[in-house]
């Protein structure tokens, strides 16, 4: 068992990571969210495996619980699934001291999260991620929020849970590819804070792979502990909080010109990752192994390096709407070394255009 604490000037909460976590869910949240009552949004294909014993634990605890299913799939994180949520809760006439309990991906977290932020102005939030890639980063660190045909994450809130209870068991149904989506967040903490934490991933790739359930707690555990210090340092993204957006301006381009639900997150965050270091390299800022040895790490893993993309014109319109573009510029995250990274608000348009011709197959 590993407990990472997130301390914030208002608000402070435990990330428990820990085999069978699930099991003790409703104790968890009702140490710290009491009420006769609470909200239980699960992605559909999540509660059909999972669902019985959330649901169990939760009453055992002594909650009525008030499901809500969503859809699986990146195409579902949009205004519609939260008003049925809501419109959920609000037939069930959820209160405010009532918890509500994500269960499921980053999709489902991310959309339950905003959900908990707005219903009656804000109730109790309780993250149990499902994946790897949200046991890692999206359930740690407040960001909430849907996806609107414009752009990614472009409509949300900041709203931090209660507690985070993490199970790594639960990733011996997650398939392969989930799988890997999940390490390339990994592989991106080593690369902007941690390159023992790379270094580890590497050495230790086997046992990642096979699931060891003493090696995936320490992961998930290495992994949060990144997130959380980074989020304590800068809650709303004004100053270091955007190197966690390493790749992410490029993985969210490809994934506005692709169509969402077209190509994983992950994925898109290994091609993102790739693009930025090369163009570090290319702008003399690190030197050509560390984008070799990215290169090879996920490779390894089995994430995209290279991939069909629209064309760099279309690409770089899509970059323009991401969230980071300050006075339309283009704000990206360079790697300065293994384990360190700069925000970058000068990059000349040339060089992302050559940046995007590096990860096209």
């Amino acid at each position: 068992m590993a407990t990472v604490t997130v301390t914030l000037p208002h608000h402070t909460y435990d990330v428990i990571v820990e085999p069978t976590a699930l099991d003790r869910l409703g104790q968890i949240t009702a140490n710290l969210a009491p009420h006769a009552r609470c909200g239980l949004i699960a992605d559909d294909y999540v509660f059909s495996i999972y669902g019985p014993r959330a649901v169990s634990t939760l009453e055992h605890a002594g909650y009525h619980v008030v499901r809500h299913l969503q859809p699986t799939g990146e195409t579902n994180k949009n205004l519609d699934t939260v008003r049925d949520a809501c419109d959920t809760m609000l037939d069930a006439k959820l209160e405010r001291r009532s918890p509500i309990v994500a269960l499921g991906g980053g999709v489902c977290g991310d959309t339950a999260g905003f959900v908990a932020s707005s219903y009656l102005r804000g109730v109790p939030f309780v993250q149990c991620p499902t994946t790897l890639l949200a046991m890692v980063d999206a359930s740690v660190g407040g960001k909430v929020g849907v996806n609107v045909p414009q752009g990614k994450n472009l409509i949300g809130a900041f709203y931090q849970p209660v507690v985070v209870v993490i199970d790594p068991l639960v990733l011996q149904t997650l398939s392969p590819r989930e799988q890997k989506c999940g390490l390339a967040e990994c592989v991106k903490h080593g690369v902007i804070r941690d390159a023992a934490l790379f270094d580890w991933i590497d050495e230790n790739l086997a046992k990642i792979q096979a699931l060891d359930p003493d090696t995936m707690t320490e992961l998930v555990a290495r992994n949060v502990a990144i997130k959380a210090r980074v989020v304590e340092e800068d809650e709303k993204e004004s100053g270091v909080r955007a190197h966690l957006n390493f790749g992410h301006t490029f993985a969210h381009a490809i994934e506005a010109t692709a169509g969402y639900g077209q190509i994983e997150h992950g994925e898109a965050v290994s091609l993102g990752m790739v693009a930025a270091t090369r163009l570090a390299v290319d702008a003399g800022r690190v030197p050509a192994d560390v984008l070799e040895r990215l290169v090879a790490l996920l490779d390894r893993i089995g994430l995209p390096t290279k991939a069909d993309l629209v064309d760099t014109p279309a690409l770089m319109d899509a970059m323009l709407l991401d969230k980071k573009v300050k006075d339309d510029r283009v704000r990206l995250v360079l790697p300065d070394a293994l384990g360190a990274v700069s925000v970058v608000n000068d990059t000349p348009t040339a060089a992302i255009a050559d940046a995007w011709g590096a990860v096209r197959a």
